[in-house]
């Protein structure tokens, strides 16, 4: 493949606890680190790799201890990293909880990840055949939302950007995040994500809204798959049992392998499957970054 997935998202650090029970208000609660891992937009890029695509991250890093783990994380399975790190902030760091059942919290202070340079970006080269990456949290009014809206939607009409919207954006309705909508090829989104951006009741539904003549959704429903919708038509993909670990990562590792396949040429429905699989691999592994390779996840799904 000579494309390459470009991530403008928001790559920062986690603190990976393990809690019996999240603290009541005011309370404590005994717990395990897992220490710190590179996160966020980290996740999606190493996913895509592990697939096979090429991957490239052209958003903000930090000068000092968080940034150097997150480049070393990248650089450690070949990821290009297309911008110069902020001269005086750090990368920021995320707290992400996980409970006896899989379930994950999170807590997020931004730091260099939030201040991308805009005439940095705009001198990055974006190729027809490039997927790129946007995530909600840099679409905030708070980080990089008035520097990536007008960046998306100048991007080459033939360059596939592929929206993860997240919960804040979500809540919070960034101007940045209708341009990006606008311009985007897919919209892959949480179910409960999906409900709120489109005030339906219904997982088809939802997924009906977010797609439009010339944009693909999917709608991720965790262990029962996904839903694909194209051009008014709604399909819904499989899942995979698995025992759950740790979720943490899960909807990145499945943004990654979708991305990747479309890159393949996998038709949306196909390319959906295998990122089901990814993502089923994911949560039975603990930690962020814990997408599998394309060969374990071929296997999974059956050839």
């Amino acid at each position: 493949m000579t494309a390459r997935l470009v991530s403008v998202g928001n790559a920062i650090v986690d603190l990976a606890l393990d809690l019996p029970h999240l603290p009541a208000r005011g309370g404590d609660v005994l717990g395990r680190s897992r220490g710190l891992h590179p996160g966020g937009a980290v996740n999606v890029l190493l996913a895509a790799r592990r697939q096979g695509l090429a991957a490239a991250y052209s958003g903000a890093h930090g000068t000092g201890p968080l940034g150097d783990l997150v480049r070393a994380s990248l650089a450690a399975e070949e990821v290009e990293v297309l911008l110069a790190a902020h001269p005086s902030l750090d990368t920021g760091v995320d707290v992400a909880v996980t409970e006896p059942d899989g379930e994950r919290s999170f807590a997020t202070a931004f730091g260099a990840e939030a201040m991308i340079d805009g005439d940095a970006l705009a001198a990055v080269a974006i190729a027809d055949d490039d997927l790129v990456h946007v995530s909600g949290y840099g679409l905030l009014d708070s980080t990089n939302g008035a520097v990536l809206g007008p960046w998306v939607a100048g991007l080459p009409e033939r360059a596939t950007v592929l929206l993860d919207p997240g919960p804040l954006a979500v809540a919070e309705r960034p101007l940045a995040l209708g341009s990006v909508l606008a311009r985007a090829d897919w919209v892959s989104a949480a179910l409960d994500e999906a409900l709120a951006l489109t005030g339906e009741s219904s997982p088809e539904a939802a997924a009906r809204a977010l797609a439009s003549r010339d944009r693909g959704a999917i709608v991720r429903l965790g262990a029962d798959g996904c839903l694909v919708a194209v051009c008014g038509s709604v399909e819904r993909v499989a899942g995979f049992v698995v025992d759950q670990v740790d979720a943490t990562g899960a909807g990145d590792a499945h943004l990654g392998a979708f991305a990747a396949g479309l890159a393949r040429g996998e038709a949306p429905a196909r390319a959906a499957r295998i990122a089901n699989a990814a993502a089923a691999l994911a949560v039975t592994r603990s930690g962020p970054a814990t997408g599998p390779t394309l060969a374990e996840t071929l296997a999974l799904v059956g050839g």
